[in-house]
């Protein structure tokens, strides 16, 4: 049997740009999806804490130490600035892998950095 699981969050990322005229996707300080494992171009679920929208779009690579965390194309009109976010990736575990996994938990503060983290595997911050 498979089962989907949360491989990681982001949460409550604050918003720094909504750029509609773009070709989709978010972008996300690539240090944090570093810490995360979000891979560039992985499908992520995004759920606006200010707003209540919900929706799917792929990550990209921000700069590193930017705290970026902008929404692109069709899905800046679901986030403006200031937004509070939930950023979510899931992945699909068999069942070897279910006794032993836990997710990478980012923990974002007010000011839009980083907080604290869990399971979050470790990298040389910018």
């Amino acid at each position: 049997m498979q089962t989907t699981l949360l491989k990681a969050k982001l949460h409550r990322a604050v918003t720094t740009h909504a750029v509609v005229d773009y070709e989709g996707s978010c972008a996300i300080d690539g240090d944090w999806l570093d810490m995360s494992g979000i891979r560039e171009y992985e499908q992520i679920e995004i759920y606006n804490v200010t707003n209540g929208e919900r929706f799917s779009t792929y990550a990209i690579r921000g700069e590193a130490g930017s705290k970026i965390i902008s929404v692109n194309g069709a899905a800046a009109h679901k986030a403006s600035v200031g937004d509070v976010l939930i950023i979510c990736a899931y992945c699909i575990y068999d069942e070897n892998e279910l006794a032993t996994h836990k997710p990478s938990l980012l923990y974002m503060a007010a000011d839009g950095s980083l907080s604290h983290s869990s399971n979050a595997i470790p990298v040389q911050l910018a």
